[in-house]
C-alpha cells in the first residue's frame, strides 16, 4: 500500500553514521525528519546536508530529530561528512551531527518509495537507481504528516520544511491553520470546526472576513 499523509511511517532497522538504530524508538516521543539524498561525494547534497547541521539549533528547539538516508555505505558516509564540515565551513560553522543511514542495497529507499525513476543519470555503476530527495515529516505517533520529493537537480529549502513543522505543531495544539505564505507571527486561520461562540473564548481577537474564513493573531514563542 503506498504511502500517504496519515500513513504510520514504517519501521525499520538500519546501520547509521550514529549506530544501529530501530527507527520508532530511535524517534521516541519527538517528531523526526527523514530525508533521502541521492547519493554521497555529490554537490547539491553536500550543499544540503551542511545546511541541515547549521540548522540543527533551530530543528532542537521544535524538538525534532533529523536523520539521512542514501544508497551508499557507512565507510563512504564517514569520509563525506568531513567534506561536508569542510564546505559548509565556508558559509558558517558546519558539524554534521545527525544520524546518516547506510542502504546500500535500497531496502529503506524502497520501503519509504524513495527511488529515482524519472533522471536516467541519477544511477550508480550498476544502472540502479539512487534516491531522488524525499522528505518525510513524522510526528510522535509517528504518524506521516508531509511529504516532499525534489528532483535530483533541485534543492531543498529547508526554511520551507521548518515552516511547515511550525504549522503542524500550532495546529495541533491550538485548532487553527495557516494561510498561504504564512510565517510563524503572522495572523493565523481559526480552524473550521472552532464555532463563532468557541472562538470568542479561544480567539478573543478573532475577526471575520468571510462566514468561512476568519483569522487571528496567535502568540507563540
Amino acid at each position: 500500500m503506498p504511502l500517504r499523509l496519515g500513513s504510520t511511517a514504517p519501521d525499520f532497522d538500519a546501520q547509521t553514521t550514529a549506530g544501529a538504530i530501530k527507527f520508532h524508538d530511535w524517534v521516541g516521543s519527538s517528531w523526526a525528519v527523514l530525508f533521502s539524498h541521492p547519493g554521497d561525494f555529490t554537490p547539491v547534497c553536500t550543499t544540503e546536508l551542511g545546511e541541515v547541521a547549521r540548522r540543527a539549533e533551530d530543528f532542537a528547539k521544535r524538538d525534532v530529530k533529523v536523520i539521512g538516508i542514501s544508497a551508499n555505505g557507512l565507510e563512504d558516509h564517514h569520509a563525506w561528512v568531513k567534506d561536508i564540515n569542510d564546505y559548509g565551513g565556508k558559509i558558517g560553522p558546519t558539524d554534521v551531527q545527525f544520524p546518516i543511514i547506510a542502504d546500500p542495497d535500497r531496502t529503506i529507499s524502497t520501503l519509504y518509495d524513495m527511488l529515482d525513476y524519472q533522471d536516467a543519470t541519477n544511477r550508480d555503476a550498476k544502472g540502479l537507481p539512487f534516491t531522488v530527495r524525499t522528505v518525510f515529516v513524522i510526528d510522535p505517533k509517528k504518524v506521516i504528516r508531509l511529504m516532499i520529493s525534489y528532483p535530483a537537480s533541485t534543492g531543498r529549502n529547508f526554511d520551507e520544511i521548518i515552516r511547515v513543522i511550525d504549522s503542524l505543531q500550532l495546529g495541533d495544539k491550538h485548532r487553527i491553520t495557516t494561510p498561504v505564505n504564512w510565517k510563524k507571527g503572522d495572523d493565523v486561520i481559526v480552524h473550521p470546526s472552532v464555532t463563532n461562540e468557541q472562538a470568542k473564548t479561544l480567539f478573543p481577537d478573532f475577526t471575520i472576513h468571510k462566514p468561512y474564513l476568519r483569522t487571528t493573531p496567535l502568540k507563540v514563542e
